[in-house]
């Protein structure tokens, strides 16, 4: 008899140093201690709090290999954290952090852009994200019908939509400080 494999849980692959406290007590894990390194995941922009090898030196927004095999810098990732929980420091790097995801990542984000459908009869996906109302929502639309978009320089030539990184990242950093009921770009 054949029995479905349950999905595997989905793990970060990269994540950005926001904030690290070379002796630092861990928030998620009691008893561990040392390098405390709080970070945002590249993938699925989850705040985690990260345990370093020791000796290893971090730099604020530098890109860390977190997946399960073949770490150099990192022992182990303790858990994930709530936005309300992490450092002013961390939390005033996480808008910069984010739009650097968000320009680095841009094949993920056009393609959600050119995927994102309607949640319910009166609201889009896309008009959740910030400066994007009904008449850019409408004009989108139409244009990814005739083609999908390539690049944010192509959503702004043929919509007119200004600095999409702007408005993804402020989308986003909404989610992740719990302003928003509904996520559309970070993972629970």
């Amino acid at each position: 008899m054949y029995r479905a494999q349950s999905p595997s849980r989905k793990y970060e692959e990269y994540a950005y140093v926001l904030d690290f406290n070379p002796r630092g007590k861990s928030s998620t894990v009691r008893g561990r201690n040392g390098i405390i390194i709080t970070s945002i995941g590249e993938d699925r922009l989850t705040l985690l709090e990260i345990l370093g090898v020791p000796n290893s030196n971090f730099e604020i927004g530098e890109k860390i290999f977190i997946g399960k095999e073949g770490r150099t810098k990192i022992s182990s990732v303790l858990g994930k954290m709530e936005y309300n929980h992490i450092s002013s420091s961390a939390q005033s790097e996480l808008s910069t952090v984010v739009e650097n995801i968000v320009t680095t990542n841009e094949t993920k984000f056009v393609e959600y852009l050119n995927n994102a459908q309607s949640l319910t009869p009166r609201i889009h996906a896309l008009e959740l994200i910030p400066g994007i109302g009904k008449t850019y929502m409408k004009t989108m639309l139409e244009e990814r019908d005739k083609k999908k978009f390539e690049s944010y320089v192509d959503l702004q030539n043929r919509v007119g939509f200004k600095d999409p990184v702007k408005h993804i990242s402020e989308r986003i950093m909404g989610e992740i400080s719990g302003e928003h009921r509904m996520n559309l770009f970070v993972k629970r």
